[in-house]
């Protein structure tokens, strides 16, 4: 009897069509701004994405409970076997968080499915990305503005530093290349 070699796993490889670029990125803020007043709960789910990289079902279990209004902080329970983390945001964003009417007797703030998620991101994108792009978004944005994967890894709830370390990984060998080609 023959057995088969083991297949090593392919590790995840980022690229430029899981992120959005800083003009799809400035886009989709403008739009996001745009429908602020008129479609305040819709564009708040996404900001909030933008600025925490709350996967998806994280972002729709949230509850009023997890906000702090002293600390203006979002408290956001780890899915997947991540670690649950406590993120700061901006007032604008707290205060719409705050505003939100809850469902009641859960207290979820986005009482909605992950289709309709879908769908509103749809609505919303600048490009045909996933709404998982966010999450991508703001880790790469957040290692570039800090150069500190460690705060990166926190901040997504990633257990393993090396699930973080896709991101440092990329930023390097594109500014490499960059810097050696041209």
């Amino acid at each position: 009897m023959t057995t088969k070699p083991q297949q090593k796993k392919q590790r995840y490889a980022l690229n430029k069509n899981k992120y959005l670029l800083p003009p799809e990125f400035e886009k989709l803020e403008w739009l996001i701004e745009s429908y602020w007043d008129n479609d305040r709960r819709n564009c708040t789910l996404l900001k909030l994405a933008l600025v925490t990289g709350a996967r998806a079902t994280e972002l729709l279990l949230l509850t009023t409970k997890d906000l702090n209004p002293y600390d203006k902080t979002l408290f956001i329970r780890g899915i997947k076997g991540s670690n649950d983390r406590e993120l700061p945001l901006k007032e604008k964003v707290f205060e719409s968080l705050q505003t939100l009417t809850p469902e009641a007797g859960s207290g979820r703030l986005f009482p909605i499915t992950y289709n309709r998620l879908r769908q509103i991101w749809e609505l919303y994108r600048p490009t045909p990305k996933t709404f998982h792009s966010l999450r991508h978004t703001f880790a790469i944005r957040l290692y570039q503005k800090t150069r500190d994967i460690r705060l990166v890894q926190v901040a997504l709830g990633h257990r393993n530093i090396t699930n973080t370390m896709i991101y440092a990984d990329y930023i390097y060998s594109q500014q490499e290349l960059r810097r050696l080609i041209l």
